[in-house]
């Protein structure tokens, strides 16, 4: 396969703070990938530089192998929507949808207008009048029916309501089916976009911490809880990804535990559960709550 996004030790700083630290990670081109992180961990930094944007401060960001920033041939081919997308002043949805194939040469708007219908939007509405669940699905339309062979999805669906998200998740997956493209989702509802994802990358302080294929990611971790003497003693040895304990019971998130060793673990009175991707990764960014918004940077 070709590699449609390569990062080498890209680092971007702002004055003193450092948004992207030596980031390193390549994605295949086909797919639903995932750039996943805490508020203010560098995710829409790191599109920004990818999408021509930002200028790096060292290393280098690539698209279909090329330097995205004032490549008009090159963006040509992508699109980028994010949840704070600004539209020119007046315009209306119907302004907006009228205006995409102006960007977008492969431009569906067929499957556009279906898009509106499913999520109820009013296009003779001004854009700055909209609700936020209204100006979300605006940028989901935009999106999906760019049809751009690489598709940059900055958290424009958090507006959404769960079913409109949901609804967003089933069009998204069938419309990849019928028209394969490489799209990179970046959210912070880590749970529910779980499984459309084929890839996951994870950025905590500028940094990638997790680079991985997400069905190995799903099955790479296992919490064990127990008296906390044989949580510890089962433990030692072992790759410990995160540990609590209360009183004297105990909790221990393990890494690459084989069956064998989870009936170990059951023969030793400890009961085991797997750990969800949302899980696995807010322990491994050491966050508190991977439901937050994501900020802008």
């Amino acid at each position: 396969m070709t590699a449609i996004v390569e990062v080498e030790g890209l680092t971007k700083r702002f004055g003193r703070v450092t948004a992207v630290d030596n980031a390193t990670f390549s994605l295949e081109e086909g797919g639903i990938h995932g750039l996943l992180g805490r508020n203010g961990a560098g995710k829409t930094t790191l599109m920004q530089l990818l999408t021509g944007q930002e200028f790096v401060t060292s290393g280098e960001a690539r698209i279909f192998g090329e330097n995205p920033v004032e490549n008009a041939a090159a963006l040509r081919r992508v699109c980028f929507i994010k949840e704070s997308q600004v539209y020119p002043d007046g315009y209306k949805g119907k302004h907006v949808l009228r205006a995409a194939p102006w960007f977008f040469d492969a431009w569906d708007s067929a499957f556009a207008d279906r898009l509106v219908k499913a999520f109820d939007v009013p296009l003779d509405r001004p854009m700055k009048k909209m609700s936020r669940g209204q100006r979300s699905a605006i940028g989901v339309i935009v999106g999906l029916a760019s049809r751009a062979e690489l598709t940059f999805l900055d958290e424009p669906y958090a507006g959404l309501d769960a079913v409109a998200r949901r609804r967003f998740y089933d069009l998204l997956l069938e419309d990849y089916a019928e028209n394969p493209r490489t799209v990179v989702l970046s959210t912070h509802l880590i749970d529910e976009a779980a499984n459309l994802l084929q890839r996951v990358v994870v950025i905590d302080h500028g940094s990638i911490v997790i680079d991985a294929d997400a069905e190995e990611l799903r099955g790479s971790a296992t919490t064990l809880v127990g008296k906390a003497s044989d949580v510890e003693a089962f433990a030692t040895g072992r790759t410990v990804v995160d540990r609590n304990a209360l009183g004297g019971i105990a909790s221990v998130t393990l890494a690459g535990l084989s069956s064998e060793d989870r009936r170990a673990a059951a023969q030793a009175g400890l009961e085991a559960t797997a750990v969800s991707l949302q899980e696995l990764i807010v322990s491994r960014t050491g966050g508190t709550d991977a439901t937050d918004e994501e900020e802008a940077a």
